[in-house]
């Protein structure tokens, strides 16, 4: 067995660590819409300068954006669609999660008030 090879679950759960921050995950929401500007995800994101600029440089190693200098201005843009439809997959999961747990809260005040549902 070749010992410099990773396993594709540790090189998948190495991938989700990487997207496991939440400016990371703002910035790649931001970036579905087209490529912006570092000013622009600083005004949407409201965080340091340099903070954003790490967690920018993290998305930029792991090759999920890309970036161009357009003189002064560096424009930053999702390296593929593949990302923008992992997080439409994220959504959609969340979505079902949240409204199990919406279903459970109901049942359990329900059972406290006497009125159990179906």
């Amino acid at each position: 067995m070749n010992t410099t090879t990773v396993p594709l679950y540790q090189a998948k759960a190495e991938f989700f660590r990487m997207l496991g921050h939440p400016v990371r995950i703002r910035v790649l929401e931001l970036l579905q819409e087209g490529p912006l500007p570092v000013r622009d995800l600083l005004a949407a994101i409201e965080i340091e300068p340099s903070s954003l600029s790490q967690q920018l440089a993290v998305l930029r190693r792991s090759g999920i954006v890309s970036a161009t200098r357009k003189g002064s201005t560096v424009v930053y843009e999702l390296a593929g669609g593949d990302v923008a439809e992992l997080l439409r997959a994220a959504r959609r999961i969340l979505t079902v999660m949240l409204a199990g747990q919406q279903d459970l809260l109901a049942e359990l005040h329900g059972a406290e008030t006497g009125t159990t549902g179906p």
